[in-house]
């Protein structure tokens, strides 16, 4: 590259990340990750380091953040508010160490402080006398705006320091810098609540701290829990530490909050040692890091340092590698899983997250991708933490061009080309056919595990599968000796034994196959109410939705599955082969009552653990009385049988008004 190109590059490089500045600190809409930032940011360094004649006043380079914004009051630092270089390996930490080395030979034989690198807004704090007077943000790093109203409202802030008796007494003008957030627990309480009033879900805990901290009315910060901690004294009147670490001790005693987590290390290597450590353990903090800020521990040896260009020597920030990038969202595609559940998944601009080049990212459900406005064509972030799949947290809505298009979730099965199915109220559509390639060794290993099919295990079922011998679950009963012994692991004893085992599978209830046949919902209890009152599957084939809802115990929704799953083509054809093949039994009439009914014409639901019944004793004693029993609490549900460690049942009852009972009230009520 020539000089002249190369410096146009420069010149370009420098537009776009003062945008990106002016994005990122005073907008609050970053269109890019910290991550990619970075990139950019080295490689105008990388340049400028090659023509130090090229290097402006004006270059991001020579800045610590972005200009402050209109909307507050400027605030004058009292000294300047500075950024940090960054270091992206183990080779630019030490390579950092030998540069400073060389400029003061002290050093080598110096201590260190690590300190997590929190992902927030960074803030300075000014207490006269002990009392908080003012508040400001970085803004350029010389002139911040005043937050003082939210600030106050921020419950980690101490008004007045030494908070307690115990503190030592403070310098009577203190400057306090220090770095305000969102604990990942209380960003998504946030979330939560903001979903359930119908407002806006926040995508990144940095951003929506930084927006909540410049909000012109404080009672908004107000309702955010944005916690604080504090780390570093910009300048005081009175005598401070010599040393980092016992700046932050200083800190503690006089009541900020001080991250627990920061490390005083005695050399590079410890630094090196506490990074690896750190880097495995991050996820497990209560907050945000992006990685470490490594500190020379003697405060006048990092003064006397000095700067390169606006960047302390003294100090430098650590990353981790980048767990949150952002990238192009060029298609949805569908998987079809075991269950028949569709999910959506996102197909990205390959991107590298955490030294792993990602293609894919899950999009959960197609409810998300409504709520997040996803399109196709948005620049989305997309995290990755530890092993956890990939997924895309939400569309950067500052880079739309206007060219994305709306999703709309797929109405067939990408896989079998079958109607697909979705309740309303619900989140996950189906596919509900049950000769479906991708869910057939998940139904076939269902229906053999119900029927109790002895000596078919999950690695005969996929044998079968595989081999072509079976298509769909009735295939089972059509599967004769010489389709075994072409199996690997059969012998004329075992394939003997495994047909003889169909066979009696052949004898199997009612309740049994319906249960077997994996309709959604269809689970013991719910099939037995449904052989109660059909006498075949050719019966329940014909019931209406409405039909079904009027059986107690079954709702809307699962009436609604059941009829779904017998109006498919593919399931119809399973019944009848099923139906030549002998598997077809009829439910047992109603036996005669032996004795008095006096549960006759009620429902009830057992919940919790009762002293005496297992749960089967009970359910056995109410019917044997003429009551029937059922899974889930309704308006039709008489008594709720409640013994200890009731759960959701309980609350469900008493906001229908249902009766409860114990168990020796339920003993009481049969006398009656």
């Amino acid at each position: 590259m020539s000089d002249e190109t190369l410096r146009q590059h420069l010149e370009e490089l420098r537009r776009a990340i003062n945008d990106h500045n002016y994005r990122y600190h005073v907008l609050d809409e970053p269109v890019i990750s910290d991550a990619e930032y970075d990139r950019l940011l080295a490689e105008l360094r990388t340049i400028e380091d090659q023509h130090p004649e090229w290097i402006t006043p004006d270059s991001p380079s020579q800045r610590a953040g972005a200009q402050p914004s209109a909307k507050f009051s400027k605030v004058r630092h009292p000294a300047p508010i500075l950024s940090l270089n960054n270091a992206f390996s183990e080779a630019d930490l030490r390579a950092w160490f030998e540069r400073i080395s060389r400029v003061d030979d002290r050093v080598r034989r110096a201590s260190f402080v690590a300190e997590p690198k929190l992902d927030g807004l960074s803030v300075v704090l000014h207490y006269q006398d002990g009392v908080f007077v003012q508040g400001a943000t970085r803004g350029n790093g010389e002139i911040g705006e005043d937050v003082t109203p939210n600030l106050r409202t921020l419950r980690t802030l101490p008004l007045r320091i030494p908070v307690s008796n115990k503190g030592r007494k403070p310098p009577s003008d203190l400057f306090v810098r220090g770095e305000v957030f969102f604990a990942k627990a209380d960003f998504e309480v946030l979330n939560k609540r903001q979903a359930e009033e119908g407002g806006q879900i926040y995508q990144t805990a940095r951003n929506t701290a930084a927006g909540t901290l410049r909000q012109l009315d404080p009672s908004i910060t107000a309702r955010r829990p944005l916690n604080l901690f504090a780390y570093n004294i910009v300048n005081a009147n009175g005598s401070v530490p010599d040393t980092q670490w016992e700046s932050l001790q200083l800190l503690r005693d006089l009541g900020f909050p001080v991250a627990s987590e920061s490390k005083l290390c005695q050399n590079i290597d410890e630094v090196v040692a506490t990074y690896e450590k750190w880097k495995t353990t991050r996820e497990g903090l209560p907050y945000e890091v992006d990685g470490m800020v490594v500190k020379i521990n003697d405060l006048g040896l990092a003064e006397d340092l000095g700067f390169v260009g606006k960047d302390p020597r003294g100090a430098i920030a650590y990353k981790f590698p980048a767990l949150e990038v952002a990238t192009q969202l060029h298609n949805i595609g569908v998987n079809v899983g075991r269950t028949g559940v569709l999910t959506p998944y996102a197909m990205l601009e390959p991107v590298e997250i955490g030294g792993v080049i990602v293609r894919q990212a899950t999009l959960h459900n197609f409810d998300f991708i409504e709520e997040k406005d996803i399109r196709i064509g948005d620049r989305v972030l997309v995290k990755r933490a530890g092993d956890v799949i990939p997924y895309v947290i939400g569309p950067v809505l500052a880079a739309r061009t206007g060219k994305e298009k709306k999703y709309k979730p797929p109405l067939v099965c990408p896989v079998c080309s079958q109607p697909v199915e979705h309740i309303e109220g619900e989140v996950a559509w189906y596919c509900v056919n049950a000769a479906c390639p991708e869910q057939l060794l998940r139904n076939v290993e269902h229906f053999v595990g119900v029927m109790d099919v002895v000596g078919m295990g999950e690695k005969i079922v996929e044998q079968l599968i595989t081999e072509g011998v079976i298509k769909d679950a009735a295939d089972l009963f059509s599967v004769t000796k010489r389709d075994l012994l072409q199996l690997e692991g059969f012998a004329d004893k075992k394939a003997d034994n495994l047909l003889a085992s169909i066979e009696i599978a052949k004898t199997r209830s009612l309740p049994r196959l319906i249960g077997a046949l994996g309709i959604r919902g269809a689970g013991e209890v719910v099939s037995n109410l449904l052989a109660r009152k059909y006498r075949n599957l050719d019966e329940l084939t014909k019931a209406k939705a409405s039909d079904i809802d009027d059986i107690e115990g079954i709702g809307p929704s699962i009436a609604e599955a059941i009829t779904d799953w017998f109006s498919q083509p593919a399931n119809r054809n399973l019944l009848k082969k099923l139906k030549k093949a002998g598997v077809w039994p009829e439910s047992m009439p109603p036996k005669a009552p032996s004795g008095p009914q006096p549960f006759a014409g009620l429902t009830f639901v057992v919940t919790g653990t009762l002293p005496n019944f297992s749960r089967k004793q009970a359910k056995d004693f109410i019917e044997d009385l003429g009551g029937k029993v059922t899974d889930s609490v309704s308006a039709k549900t008489s008594y709720l049988v409640v013994g200890e460690d009731a759960g959701s049942k309980l609350d469900k009852a008493k906001q229908l008004g249902v009766k409860t009972l114990d168990e020796a009230a339920l003993k009481a009520l049969a006398k009656k």
